[in-house]
């Protein structure tokens, strides 16, 4: 096993330094820079002249390497992160792309791991009931749950509940992870001082973002096991088991429903990105500070670094996802395990 997570590892390195010259080649594709991003900024919103602003995004340009070749800008950005652990710096923020980064990505991650388990649990258990009471009332009521939560868009489903919360209840704190009166400190603090009422808070004003992104996987979760249950219900081994004896709950716990995870559990390699973009589109509808939403907007002004450090982050989260997805199956199936020893 350990021979096996080394080589993947091994493995996942020139992945990465391909993935990245790939995706600093997509940034840059685009015409315009953050010099054009401050050059219209000036026009627009600072009543400068054309000749300044064209002026002032030059000189930006010169002081930042904007002007210099990609492969030159692509070289100082990767020799940065391997040399120093320097990730290069914003040009919106005005600040390291690590602080930007480090900021961003464990409230993301902080987020993505309720969503994620929450929507295992419960999408997989009522995929058991479902299967397990197949046309029956429960199952009719959980599969339109289920059509629901993957049907109706996520940005629609997050203005309906933005509207509710705005305009109908009248909640005054939205678009943060805690209130004022906490004097805005750091999450990573509140966690630190913990106490039950900070907790709650936290609770209060995430839990539109968790709900959407839950019921989304819950719907998949529970469709897919659904299906693999009803199929492996009806396996040989599955009759056989019925026939020694043994009891039902035992037949489909113990033999049907470890099978009937595998196709789950090798998504997971592919859904962990996905997660810790935060729904972009919920996140940006409820303004909260989470990767999806930085990756858009630094795309959209030009921030190369920080979009370039970002989408790179995702990439080595599906490269992690996958060795954990494989690593999972090892364990449920030892006939994963056996072909790897004889490989």
């Amino acid at each position: 096993m350990l021979r096996f997570l080394g080589v993947r590892l091994l493995q996942a390195i020139p992945v990465l330094l391909v993935m990245s010259i790939i995706t600093f080649i997509i940034i840059q594709a685009p015409p315009g820079d953050y010099g054009d991003f401050i050059r219209s900024q000036m026009v627009t919103q600072g009543g400068a002249s054309v000749a300044a602003a064209d002026a002032a995004a030059d000189q930006y340009r010169a002081a930042n390497g904007l002007n210099d070749p990609l492969p030159v800008q692509y070289v100082r950005w990767i020799w940065g992160i391997v040399s120093r652990g320097d990730f290069g710096h914003s040009y919106f923020y005005n600040r390291p792309v690590a602080d930007v980064v480090g900021e961003r990505l464990p409230r993301t991650i902080m987020l993505a791991l309720a969503c994620h388990v929450l929507a295992s649990v419960f999408g997989i258990s009522f995929g058991i009931l479902a299967a397990t009471r197949q046309y029956g009332w429960t199952d009719t009521i959980l599969s339109f749950v289920s059509f629901l939560g993957m049907t109706i868009p996520r940005f629609l489903l997050a203005l309906i509940i933005l509207y509710v919360l705005a305009f109908k209840l009248n909640v005054q704190e939205l678009g943060s992870f805690y209130s004022t009166y906490y004097g805005g400190q750091p999450y990573w603090t509140g966690f630190l001082q913990f106490n039950w009422a900070k907790l709650w808070n936290l609770i209060e004003h995430v839990w539109p973002v968790i709900f959407i992104a839950t019921l989304g996987g819950l719907a998949y979760n529970m469709r897919v096991m659904r299906g693999n249950l009803l199929d492996t219900l009806n396996a040989q081994y599955v009759e056989t088991a019925r026939a020694k004896g043994l009891p039902e709950r035992t037949v489909i716990m113990k033999h049907a429903v470890p099978n009937a995870l595998h196709p789950l559990i090798a998504y997971q390699g592919v859904i962990l990105p996905y997660m810790l973009t935060g729904e972009i589109e919920v996140a940006i509808v409820f303004s909260l500070a989470t990767v999806g939403p930085a990756i858009v907007g630094s795309m959209g002004i030009g921030d190369v670094y920080v979009t370039a450090t970002l989408l790179l982050v995702l990439g080595a989260t599906l490269i992690i996802g996958n060795i954990i997805a494989d690593l999972l199956l090892a364990v449920l199936d030892p006939r994963i395990r056996v072909g790897r020893q004889e490989a």
